[in-house]
């Protein structure tokens, strides 16, 4: 089995929003990045797994396949947060966060290992349907959870791991064990 990890293509949105499950719209761009992925894919794709957020929906429907949106593959639920500039997240609570994001949540979100769980849940159903070439698209927390899962990372450590808009992540699932055969190829 080969699983297509696809980040979403470019957001339109300044820098410094916190955005996480907010439905932003795409860039004028998305065309041409879109483009680039279906590029970066090197087989047709079965069936498509995809976050309901127009920014993963839009790439999803751009393909010749089967998909299935699924909210578990949403990004991390920042709760009040959300739509704010960093800059004005109260920085006590901020720092707070920033130091423990793994367990800690901003108020009325989720925190890291949440977001984790959700994903894994909905990563072992993909994996149970035993297709041949599947696609999630998805946005970064969701690919760092499903790649903390599959190479036994920390989820801290998946901080390290650079996930590009439109970028492919690709895992091969064989004889019940996986390999990543690449990360954030672009």
């Amino acid at each position: 089995m080969e699983i297509y990890l696809i980040r979403h293509t470019s957001p339109k949105i300044a820098k410094g929003i916190c955005y996480g499950q907010s439905d932003i719209d795409l860039t004028s761009s998305f065309e041409d990045e879109a483009k680039s992925v279906h590029q970066l894919v090197d087989r047709p794709l079965d069936y498509i797994f995809s976050s309901p957020l127009k920014r993963c929906a839009e790439l999803a429907n751009s393909f010749e396949s089967e998909v299935q949106t699924e909210p578990r593959l949403m990004e991390l639920n920042f709760g009040n947060w959300e739509m704010k500039k960093w800059k004005d997240v109260p920085q006590p609570a901020l720092n707070e966060w920033m130091e423990n994001y793994v367990d800690i949540s901003p108020p009325n979100g989720e925190s890291y290992k949440q977001l984790k769980a959700r994903v894994v849940e909905i990563f072992k159903g993909i994996i149970s349907q035993n297709r041949r070439v599947t696609g999630i698209i998805t946005h970064a927390g969701p690919i760092r959870a499903i790649l903390s899962h599959v190479l036994n990372l920390s989820l801290k450590d998946t901080f390290t791991l650079k996930i590009d808009y439109g970028s492919i992540t690709k895992i091969s699932l064989i004889e019940g064990m996986f390999s990543v055969d690449y990360i954030n190829k672009k």
